[in-house]
């Protein structure tokens, strides 16, 4: 059973900065993805960033530059800091993994951590 824990959200103003965190039970790198998604209320869950099986960074364009996803192998441990935050940032911030065995992709998520950027 692979559990994910999502921490680190909260409210803060327009510029502010937030460091989300994600703990995983297993080593992070048996998984074959993980990265990021954010669902603002009303609009479709959209990538953040996340990392692939081959170490490729992907970005959402509109958080080039503000944020940067990171990872520390020896406390299972995704990261993600977010700098130079925005209203429309705004949104409940997920930690997805995706295991591939046995010819099979398992996609897992956590609970989640609100962010809320106020005006």
């Amino acid at each position: 059973q692979v559990q994910l824990v999502e921490s680190g959200g909260g409210l803060v103003q327009a510029g502010g900065s937030l460091r989300l965190s994600c703990a995983a039970s297993r080593s992070i790198f048996s998984f074959n993805a993980m990265g990021w998604y954010r669902q603002a209320p009303g609009k479709q869950r959209e990538l953040v960033a996340a990392f692939g099986s081959v170490i490729i960074t992907n970005y959402a364009d509109s958080v080039k530059g503000r944020f940067t996803i990171s990872r520390d192998g020896a406390k299972n441990t995704v990261y993600l800091p977010m700098n130079s935050l925005k209203p429309e940032d705004t949104a409940a911030y997920y930690c997805p993994a995706t295991l591939l065995t046995g010819g099979a992709s398992y996609d897992y998520w956590g609970q989640g951590t609100q962010v809320t950027v106020s005006s």
